[in-house]
C-alpha cells in the first residue's frame, strides 16, 4: 500500500469544484469520498495473467475488485492495465495498452 494523505489533499479542493483523483494505487478507493468524480489508476498491470476476467494473483488487498477495467461504486474508477511487468516478465490475456480518457459535460437543456 502506498503513502498518501487523501483528506488533506482533498481538504485543498473546494467543495464545489469537480474532482478527478489520479492515484497510482486502486485501493485507494475505498477511501474516496462521492465528491471525488473520477479515479485513474494503475498499479496492479490487469493481474498480468487474465482468463475470462479474472486474475489469480493480483497485487492489490481487494484482489478482482480492483485488478483492471471500470469499476463504479461511489465515483468511477478506471485500472489501466499499463505497459509493463511486474514480478513475472510476461502478460497473458492483459496485452499492454495506453488507456484515453474523453471527458465530457452533462448536455444541457436547449
Amino acid at each position: 500500500m502506498g503513502v498518501d494523505d487523501l483528506n488533506a489533499t482533498l481538504a485543498k479542493v473546494p467543495e464545489t469544484a469537480a474532482v478527478i483523483l489520479l492515484a497510482h494505487e486502486p485501493d485507494i478507493m475505498v477511501r474516496v469520498p462521492e465528491r471525488v468524480a473520477l479515479v485513474l489508476s494503475g498499479h496492479t498491470h490487469g493481474g498480468q495473467l487474465r482468463l475470462f476476467g479474472w486474475s489469480p494473483v493480483v497485487p492489490s488487498r481487494y484482489g478482482n475488485r480492483y485488478a483492471y477495467g471500470h469499476v463504479r461504486e461511489q465515483c468511477d474508477l478506471i485500472v489501466s492495465g499499463g505497459l509493463g511487468c511486474s514480478i513475472a516478465p510476461f502478460r497473458l490475456g492483459v496485452p499492454p495498452e495506453i488507456v484515453v480518457v474523453t471527458l465530457g459535460g452533462a448536455n444541457k437543456p436547449a
